[in-house]
């Protein structure tokens, strides 16, 4: 294992020692501002956020719930390209030492050049990728340049996946293991309720990797639940309402700090 993979490998290790769920933040890169995301995507890190998640924006975020979409629009009307997520990722990388994927939808990535990417990616920092649309038999070529380069690839898992797909999944994935909590696209949510914990001992019987949860998690009581059964708690859009809301960059940035500081204690509490 080599590059930031094993930054990546050993913070989720390290979670798992201290019994508790590590806490995974998402912000796409570009919001509001391309500086102003690298201003609170630090913020999230440094408010107890273990590992974070950084957004590709894309015009058809098919899996996205209107808050991200929102964000992403602000972000391309911005004029966002891939430099500035790549710039973002050196950014946070460098200022926290903490690790940082890129989360991407296919098609950016397969336009830009795979080795390309994948090169300029660890050249960044990068700990790897999450791409929630590229199916596994389609990824070979993505994996082979990823690892080259020392990068996880981190797949989807849903609770519709068949064991026999779920084992597919896991075999050609690394760093861990993404579990959509729910079916639909991603949002804040009430309650995640009971899928996402009989998908996570689904997922876990068929690998080794890390399982963490994503896709509803809003509150500092979920991430305490879902942190029960889970390895990572995954938030996403209730970061990106905290400065979709705000008045301004630096109330945004508070609320983001406030809220993972309070996730942060909540994947404690389990």
């Amino acid at each position: 294992m080599s590059g930031n993979i094993r930054l990546l490998s050993d913070t989720l290790a390290r979670a798992a020692r201290e019994n508790r769920a590590a806490l995974i933040g998402y912000l796409p890169a570009g919001f509001p501002t391309v500086d102003g995301g690298i201003a609170a995507i630090k913020a999230v890190l440094d408010s107890g956020a273990d590992v974070m998640e950084i957004g590709l924006p894309h015009s058809d975020p098919v899996i996205d719930g209107p808050v991200i979409q929102a964000a992403d629009d602000i972000a391309l009307r911005g004029g966002v390209r891939i430099k500035d997520v790549l710039r973002t990722v050196r950014e946070a990388f460098e200022a926290t030492g903490k690790p940082v994927l890129v989360m991407s939808y296919w098609n950016p990535i397969q336009r830009y050049g795979i080795e390309r990417f994948t090169t300029e990616l660890a050249a960044a920092g990068g700990a790897g990728a999450i791409l929630p649309d590229l199916p596994v038999q389609e990824s070979a070529e993505w994996r082979e340049h990823a690892e080259a380069n020392g990068l996880a690839t981190v797949f989807v898992v849903a609770p519709s996946s068949r064991n026999d797909r779920l084992a597919e999944i896991t075999a050609a994935g690394s760093g861990f293991v993404y579990a959509s909590a729910l079916m639909g696209v991603t949002g804040t949510r009430q309650s995640v309720g009971t899928a996402a914990d009989t998908l996570v001992q689904r997922t876990k019987a068929t690998t080794e990797l890390p399982v963490c949860v994503g896709i509803g998690i809003s509150t500092p009581a979920q991430a305490a639940d879902v942190a029960t059964f889970a390895d990572g708690v995954i938030v996403g859009t209730a970061l990106v309402r905290t400065l979709l809301d705000a008045a301004d960059l630096d109330s945004g940035i508070t609320a983001a700090r406030e809220l993972t500081a309070a996730l942060a204690e909540g994947v404690r509490r389990r």
